[in-house]
């Protein structure tokens, strides 16, 4: 089914690059494993059922992660039929529908493809939001389903979560494993950790400068889509506005999937997390918005000029 989400080409163009880089990457990363460890098979195996496991099931992990749960429309008719309406617009497949328990007001989309993608949101963000902002960010994270961006993401993070592990394996096990070790064993440790942390960087960089995009590309699909960029817009500022208001210590285990959320999980003072954010700043994305308004001709909100 053709989605009429509108298209992006430069996002298109801007995954491509970030995929082929991350390949090149991804090779360059096994084979110094396989010459610091000796152990080709090994390092093949465990590398490709972790890439399978990440790519299968990223959606349950991320909806285990954040006490996510698939509703049937009984359960949330109001939901399910924002979607449905949403899907039928944009011709594509209605994606699963799930809820978070959680009063962080968020939403995020998963999935391999557009035939096995969910998209949740959290019980904070059905409170908070009109119905037509509700509208406005379901249909950005259907975007990101149907420009098939939150696969790329999925894959694009695998190398990095991979290469984190190894670091913090090597660190441990030097940190408590005790024992004696001789001297070559501490330096293939040692080049295990620098050619892990090398890799997590460069895969930290590119991801983000997927991410930021990912993110305007999808807010500009959904308000071409709706017609109503003021409605999105509204959501954007008052996600965003709520979020700064929680305790920072609160949004520890959420931050961890920033790059999937509809507005990351940044505290009031976010510090230097603002400069390596997975997503553009608020007054980026809501001048954006404004441009497109400004284009469709869409009647200003009441008490705005």
């Amino acid at each position: 089914m053709q989605s009429r989400f509108h298209s992006d080409r430069r996002l298109t163009t801007r995954m491509g690059i970030t995929l082929f880089l991350l390949g090149l990457l991804y090779v360059g990363f096994v084979a110094a494993l396989i010459v610091l460890l000796k152990s080709w098979v090994l390092v093949v195996v465990i590398v490709a059922l972790m890439l399978g496991a990440q790519y299968w099931f990223s959606d349950r992990v991320a909806l285990f992660a954040m006490r996510g749960r698939v509703v049937e429309r009984d359960e949330y008719p109001q939901l399910h039929a924002v979607v449905d309406r949403l899907s039928a617009m944009a011709g594509m497949p209605k994606p699963v529908v799930a809820v978070s328990a959680m009063d962080m007001p968020n939403a995020f989309a998963t999935g391999r493809n557009p035939d096995n993608a969910v998209v949740c949101v959290t019980t904070g963000l059905l409170r908070r939001l009109e119905p037509a902002e509700l509208e406005g960010v379901l249909a950005h994270e259907l975007s990101h389903v149907a420009h098939k961006d939150v696969a790329v993401i999925t894959v694009a993070s695998f190398l990095g979560v991979i290469a984190g592990l190894i670091v913090r394996f090597a660190f441990y096990s030097q940190l408590f494993g005790g024992g004696r070790r001789d001297q070559n064993t501490l330096v293939v440790f040692a080049a295990v950790m620098g050619v892990s942390a090398a890799v997590y960087t460069v895969s930290f960089v590119l991801i983000r400068a997927l991410s930021r995009y990912r993110e305007l590309a999808a807010d500009r699909a959904a308000a071409l889509l709706t017609g109503r960029p003021s409605a999105l817009a509204a959501a954007l500022t008052k996600v965003t506005g709520d979020i700064a208001r929680i305790p920072t210590e609160d949004l520890r285990t959420a931050q961890a999937f920033n790059a999937f959320y509809f507005t990351p999980a940044l505290g009031a003072e976010p510090g230097l997390g603002r400069f390596f954010s997975t997503h553009p700043g608020l007054e980026q994305r809501l001048e954006q918005l404004g441009r497109i308004s400004a284009e469709l001709g869409e009647p200003a909100a009441p008490g705005k000029a």
